[in-house]
């Protein structure tokens, strides 16, 4: 045994702390995120009067509000530290709630979409839970650290719906005030959670290098191109063919619970096997599970295109979620590879930002693919961006045997 091992034990006894702390907030904050999806386009329905096309924009209001809070996110953790920043985002996620809740009550759309916005700012907090559970573990438990908090995910597959069904009616007859005013109850007790996590501050460096290296230098690596590609491609590649899937099963002569089942399926999908892929990480490399979750993902599309019945749908939806696990946890490791203690945040929100960005456009037109183009094209596009993910790790993967037996 040696002499390092005693402190590694410390610091993954607190990142083992941290992991479950975040892992519980990701549960209320990942369900704020299924309470927009699930009942903000009925919330829109309900209030707008003759053109019912923009019922989904809450949904793509929160989105958005992700993709344009990642950056703002790194840059406040990175001044004030990751505490400051989460129980901050936690309180704008309760505002949100309630706002959301006032704009029910009043029937004012926009101040609605504008609430589901100011959630999404929040949930790009929330997305940085992974990352910070990463901070003070070993290079050996990082991984594991991760797939716990996107574990609380399952949670959130079942907070969420639960919420609703419990308090649509709370202020009846006007349907799903009281569903805002329990997302901001949920915030809260996310606040009094992430008010325990304890990440110290990286350690000091001199003045030429207290800011890290500049970020093109950080982006320019091999390995972080790669890792960011994977995850933009494992993100936003289920957004398309998630957002679709339901239309295409109502088109197709299913009905809306079948589709609402087939949703649940896929997010206990999604996040049922973090809890041990951690561990699958571990031993076989995060490379090699990246490319076993973009393989799942074009197995997806692959039972998508063999049929249109409601076994074809919901097969097709489980693979997706279980290749979004492997292919988004593994290239959130790789990424953990690339930057330094002091670039985390930065380098973190950079990351979050590109995904978000292609997620949100992968949602905006996947409704449009479908209409225009058919639910067999949604499917075939997933191939040749699969392929190329799989190319790239393939071309990384030698280029890094060369570069160690060359040195």
């Amino acid at each position: 045994m040696t002499a390092a091992t005693p402190d590694a034990f410390v610091d993954d006894r607190l990142a083992r702390r941290n992991a479950l702390l975040l892992a519980l907030a990701q549960a209320l904050g990942g369900a704020s995120a299924s309470i927009v999806i699930a009942t903000g386009p009925l919330v829109g329905y309900m209030m707008l009067d003759t053109d019912k096309s923009l019922a989904t924009l809450p949904v793509s209001a929160m989105v958005l509000g992700t993709a344009f809070g990642t950056i703002p996110a790194g840059i406040i953790m990175r001044r004030f530290g990751r505490r400051a920043g989460f129980m901050g985002a936690a309180l704008l996620g309760a505002f949100s709630g309630l706002l959301a809740c006032y704009a029910v009550f009043q029937n004012q759309f926009l101040l609605f979409a504008l609430a589901c916005c100011l959630g999404g700012l929040a949930g790009a907090f929330v997305q940085q839970y992974r990352f910070a559970s990463a901070d003070t573990a070993s290079d050996a438990f990082k991984p594991k650290a991760i797939s716990w908090v996107l574990a609380g995910g399952v949670l959130a597959g079942v907070v969420g719906p639960q919420t609703v069904i419990a308090t649509k009616d709370l202020f009846e007859p006007i349907l799903f005030a009281g569903t805002y005013l329990a997302q901001a109850g949920l915030a809260l007790i996310a606040l009094c959670l992430v008010a325990f996590i304890r990440i110290p501050v990286p350690p000091r460096r001199s003045h030429a290098q207290a800011g890290g290296r500049p970020l093109r230098v950080i982006m320019a690596q091999p390995r972080f191109l790669v890792a960011v590609a994977c995850g933009i491609c494992s993100y936003a590649l289920m957004s398309l063919v998630m957002t679709a899937t339901p239309l295409a099963m109502i088109a197709c002569g299913l009905t809306e619970t079948d589709a609402a089942l087939g949703i649940q399926w896929h997010v206990l999908a999604m996040f049922g096997p973090s809890f041990f892929t951690g561990n699958l990480i571990a031993r076989f490399g995060k490379e090699r599970i990246v490319s076993i979750g973009l393989a799942l993902l074009a197995g997806c599309a692959v039972v998508a295109l063999t049929g249109v019945e409601l076994a074809h749908f919901w097969s097709a939806l489980i693979l997706l979620g279980l290749g979004w696990n492997f292919g988004f946890i593994g290239a959130t490791a790789m990424l953990t590879d690339t930057y330094r203690p002091e670039e985390r945040n930065l380098v973190q929100a950079v990351n979050d930002f590109l995904v978000f960005g292609f997620v949100a456009a992968a949602s905006f037109s996947s409704g449009a693919l479908l209409n225009v183009y058919g639910w067999s094209t949604v499917n075939i596009l997933v191939f040749p961006f699969v392929v190329l993910c799989l190319g790239l790790i393939a071309w990384l993967v030698m280029a890094e045997r060369k570069a160690v037996t060359t040195s």
